[in-house]
């Protein structure tokens, strides 16, 4: 399908006049997610440490480009402090190396913690006034179906991610009623990410890049990896304003891989 062509599936009108702050947007699930938010309307400010990939993100006007390091708590900071308005915030950030859990040290926990909870803590602790002064808010995580059922090799991402979900769902309680936060929980998506985690499994088993994908597919009802654009649309559809009712929950979008209810 042409997801941001003719067959794009919402109205190009439905987030006009609503700014968005994407996280990690300059590859992958987070620049998908940018295109399908601005192509429903709205004025993106797409952020990543990678200024470079950021520049080809995004086409057309209005959209901000920012290099932050989510890891630095001042530079959040002072990035929070220049945010004239806020409708809808993306978190989202590059998940840490795999490997067995009992391998990692305590200090091997820091800096994914830093990414992703610290930094989202205080980016929505920085929005949410911004939110509720505009009567409108929508918190998007994107974490992984680790939530629900962890991943072999993958223990201190495991760890991560159950934590980020705990966190939603706590301020899910909290926030006020025009605010919503959710979570998306991709699961084998065709992204730069799971290309990594492939080649990672084959250094460690000398198992074929090929049979691992191939594996992988086997536990996938549609037989295929997921776009990161019908991720993306997901996402957006959970940033509209039609979405108020939902509130709270982890949404896999994997392709029916998980087993669990």
């Amino acid at each position: 399908m042409d997801w941001l062509g003719d067959d794009y599936p919402f109205s190009t009108s439905a987030l006009e006049g609503k700014h968005a702050i994407v996280c990690g947007a300059s590859k992958g699930i987070g620049a998908a997610t940018a295109q399908m938010l601005a192509k429903a309307g709205a004025k993106i400010t797409a952020v990543s440490r990678n200024p470079q990939s950021l520049i080809s993100t995004l086409k057309g006007s209005g959209h901000t480009a920012i290099s932050l390091d989510l890891e630095n708590q001042e530079a959040i900071d002072k990035f929070i402090s220049s945010i004239g308005e806020c409708h809808i915030l993306i978190n989202n950030a590059a998940g840490p190396p795999g490997g067995p859990l009992l391998e990692n040290s305590v200090e091997d926990f820091l800096a994914p913690f830093q990414r992703h909870l610290h930094a989202s803590h205080r980016l929505a602790q920085g929005v949410v006034p911004l939110m509720e002064k505009a009567g409108m808010g929508r918190i998007v995580n994107i974490i992984s179906t680790s939530v629900r059922e962890p991943i072999p090799n993958i223990g201190l991402s495991n760890t991560l991610r159950g934590a980020m979900a705990s966190w939603a769902k706590s301020l899910s309680r909290e926030l006020p009623a025009c605010i919503t936060i959710n979570n998306v929980l991709p699961g084998f998506t065709d992204t730069d990410r799971l290309g990594s985690l492939a080649s990672s499994i084959n250094e460690k088993t000398g198992k074929s890049v090929e049979d691992i994908h191939s594996t992988w597919l086997t536990q996938v009802p549609i037989g295929r990896l997921i776009d990161p654009l019908e991720t993306g649309a997901a996402i957006t559809y959970l940033c509209m304003p039609i979405s108020g009712g939902i509130r709270g929950v982890s949404l896999a979008v994997d392709g029916g891989r998980l087993r669990s209810i």
